[in-house]
């Protein structure tokens, strides 16, 4: 069963939605040489607090933190410590926020200073396929158009989907239903339908599809040591089509032609 949420139910994810806006960009903005994960993740439980949210993460199925922080090869689950960013890093920073009982979630990839060719690329791409999936979320469409969406844009570039990770529904709870991969066939799938609430993540590797899970039963990183990416927003189908519930100040959300109107 996917649950549909009433447009006041909606604002009240927004409203969940403009913290997690909110403590990515702060978090971006820290993101330099010499800042460990901790420090990071010290932060952005204190932001959450202030304003009035709980990090969703922490505790959940055991998470010690209250964000994601994965480093490079590390694909999503990365548990924030001593890991000290340097130059040249790509970092993956995942939050999730419940507010008066109504969860949002986004991530997002940034840089430590120059990446390189290949990390700014695979970076770009991952943002694009999810303005591209974000584009297919709109009633009489299937599942699969998002799924078909954001694989074709990632290969069609080179890169590899993560297959054994997937977005889901988001509203009550952090996971509900339904699983939506990051690849399949359009045209498959439940039909979608207004008052839908979808968080929409692709994780993209540079290299292989293939991953592999860390001695911490977290950190999930890629078995052949490329990087990846991961980029992710709380997404509302309205009547006007997909609006996202974590861009914070971002206007213009119906009609997404590129991955610059996300972040």
């Amino acid at each position: 069963m996917i649950a549909r949420r009433s447009p006041a139910q909606i604002e009240k994810i927004a409203r969940a939605g403009e913290i997690v806006a909110g403590c990515l960009e702060m978090m971006r903005s820290r993101c330099r040489a010499g800042v460990t994960t901790a420090a990071l993740d010290a932060a952005a439980e204190e932001y959450i607090r202030r304003r009035g949210g709980v990090p969703t993460c922490k505790g959940y199925r055991g998470f010690p933190a209250s964000i994601c922080a994965s480093p490079n090869e590390v694909v999503v689950h990365g548990i924030p410590g001593e890991y000290t960013l340097a130059e040249g890093d790509i970092l993956s920073l995942d939050v999730g926020v419940t507010l008066a009982g109504w969860v949002a979630d986004a991530a997002l990839t940034v840089a430590v200073g120059d990446p390189g060719r290949q990390a700014s690329r695979l970076m770009e791409v991952t943002a694009g396929a999810l303005a591209e999936g974000i584009k297919r979320f709109r009633a009489g469409n299937h599942l699969g158009d998002i799924s078909a969406a954001v694989q074709r844009h990632v290969e069609k570039n080179g890169f590899s989907v993560v297959r054994t990770l997937v977005g889901h529904g988001i509203g009550r709870q952090m996971h509900e239903e339904p699983q939506i991969p990051n690849y399949g066939s359009p045209g498959e799938g439940p039909r979608l339908e207004e008052g839908m609430v979808f968080a929409i993540e692709p994780m993209v590797n540079a290299g292989g599809e293939k991953v592999t899970v860390g001695k911490d039963k977290w950190a999930v990183s890629t078995a052949d040591g490329s990087l990846s990416a991961h980029f992710e927003h709380t997404v509302a189908l309205t009547a006007d089509g997909p609006r996202i519930l974590t861009a914070g100040d971002a206007a213009g959300q119906e009609g997404l032609d590129s991955a610059s109107m996300l972040w």
